[in-house]
């Protein structure tokens, strides 16, 4: 047998061991996984509560009462959502970007960011939102937003934007300096280099920890709820408190993870989870 012959054979039998091994660490999470999810699932079952905990949480019957007007509800989350992350996205790197900057002239607007980050980050965001929502109003000035859910959404911004900030700023942070040095070297300005050279690969390292933010943040709309205006959240615990049953509560919860756990696989798959955890 030829030395190419040998070396073919003894590849094969290696490839053929490595699936051997992937079919029984396949095997061995699947039981595993059936055994604990299967215990796990009839301790519930089986315990003298579940009928209570069945009707109370889990009514099907309320649950196709409940959800139509849930899911309308849950609608405003997603505008509301979808408008804050903009606004969070521009005014975040904003904040970074002159926290980063290096120009004397500019130390007064490094300050009142070092400020901002310090004062919306430090501050709860329930905390925030009922400031803004309840104290905007409480001045009585022209021209001043009144309405809840604007409201609502200033308060998330303020406090998504110092996150973001502090993000962007450890990305920006996080590129080499001879990447500046060289855009120099080719002849570009600092605001070109910055530009065209650091922030798309500061962009690029922090998508991930950018993603688990917005997970959170999605979750955080129904803090608005507090305000008055009628989201998924409010919507369910009206509905609760109709009812005497927190199944509402459960279509509500439905609803987020619909969002908010595809945003997670992303997450995953871009190898991130080093986001804040608050």
């Amino acid at each position: 047998m030829t030395e190419t012959a040998v070396i073919s054979d003894r590849r094969l039998e290696r490839e053929a061991a490595r699936r051997s091994k992937e079919r029984r660490g396949q095997a061995i999470a699947a039981i595993s996984t059936f055994v604990v999810v299967g215990g796990i699932a009839a301790l519930v079952l089986t315990s003298p509560g579940w009928p209570t905990v069945q009707e109370t949480f889990f009514s099907w019957s309320v649950f196709k009462e409940s959800f139509p007007d849930v899911l309308r509800g849950f609608w405003l989350d997603v505008k509301l959502f979808v408008v804050v992350e903009v606004v969070v996205l521009v005014a975040g790197l904003l904040v970074a970007l002159v926290r980063t900057s290096r120009a004397p002239a500019l130390f007064p607007l490094r300050l009142l960011g070092t400020v901002f980050v310090d004062l919306f980050r430090g501050i709860p965001t329930i905390l925030l939102v009922y400031l803004v929502g309840f104290g905007i109003p409480a001045l009585q000035l022209s021209g001043l937003p009144t309405d809840p859910v604007v409201l609502g959404g200033i308060a998330l911004s303020l406090s998504y934007s110092a996150y973001v900030a502090e993000v962007y700023r450890a990305g920006i942070g996080s590129v080499h300096r001879g990447q500046r040095d060289a855009a120099l070297a080719v002849g570009l300005t600092d605001s070109q280099a910055m530009r065209h050279v650091i922030l798309p690969q500061a962009v690029r390292r922090v998508a991930p920890p950018l993603l688990n933010d917005f997970v959170a943040l999605q979750k955080d709309v129904a803090l608005i709820s507090i305000l008055g205006p009628q989201e998924a959240f409010r919507i369910a615990q009206i509905a609760q408190g109709v009812n005497f049953n927190y199944t509402p509560l459960i279509a509500a919860a439905l609803l987020y993870l619909a969002v908010t756990v595809p945003l997670a696989r992303v997450v995953d798959r871009m190898g991130g989870g080093g986001g804040e955890v608050r």
